[in-house]
């Protein structure tokens, strides 16, 4: 129901649908994964050719902000005054559930869009300084820290590491297999493979908070 207006829709689908698919798909799932609810629709994908004459549709989502802005936030904003627009204009003309109130559902979405262009462009500034990618990943080989359990081996424990100013947690297997005490200092020598822990090596000077790790071979 959308403002008073009780859609009563009776429908019976029978779908039969046979697919066979064969696919070969590799899949990164540590850097690979798209956020669908914050994608953007960039002006290039839209206007492929700059030269050619837009299509209305291009116009459309350009003027009224679907393109420069996350798509789902200028759609769930339109979508909201749309719905906000029907429900003031129904309720004033007392239209519920009524031919006339289907018609002014209908008229309310050109105003919805103008409002929606109004409401969303003083964000796009905001958006535009926002990072898609994300904080980048710290790189902590070289830095040192503490263990906060024992290892040895292929038992794997936490330590603490400070890396630009900030104490992180990690999960650490020792390097070469010897034991490396609870409490003793660590350097960090490189991540796994499967980025699920680093490998660490016991530190003996620690009036130094680097290391040089072409001491190290791998």
């Amino acid at each position: 129901m959308i403002s008073g207006i009780d859609f009563d829709l009776d429908i019976d689908v029978d779908v039969d649908v046979d697919v066979d698919v064969d696919a070969d798909v590799d899949v990164d799932t540590a850097t690979n994964v798209v956020d669908l609810a914050n994608a953007e629709i960039n002006k290039e994908d839209v206007i492929r050719n700059p030269h050619k004459k837009l299509e209305w549709w291009q116009m459309v989502l350009i003027y009224f902000n679907f393109v420069g802005l996350p798509f789902m936030f200028t759609f769930t904003c339109w979508i909201f005054i749309w719905w906000l627009c029907t429900a003031i204009s129904t309720s004033i003309t007392n239209s519920y559930n009524t031919n006339f109130g289907y018609t002014l559902l209908l008229a309310g979405i050109i105003p919805s869009l103008i409002l929606t262009k109004i409401f969303t462009t003083p964000f796009k500034g905001f958006f535009k300084n926002l990072n898609p990618d994300g904080d980048k990943p710290i790189d902590l080989a070289g830095k040192t820290g503490i263990m906060l359990s024992k290892i040895s081996g292929e038992k794997m424990g936490s330590a603490e590491v400070v890396a630009e100013g900030n104490p992180m947690s990690i999960y650490a297997k020792s390097f070469d297999g010897e034991t490396i005490s609870y409490k003793q200092t660590i350097v960090v020598i490189k991540q796994s493979d499967d980025k699920n822990f680093y490998w660490v090596l016991p530190f003996e000077d620690e009036n130094k908070d680097s290391f040089n790790l072409n001491k190290v071979e791998f």
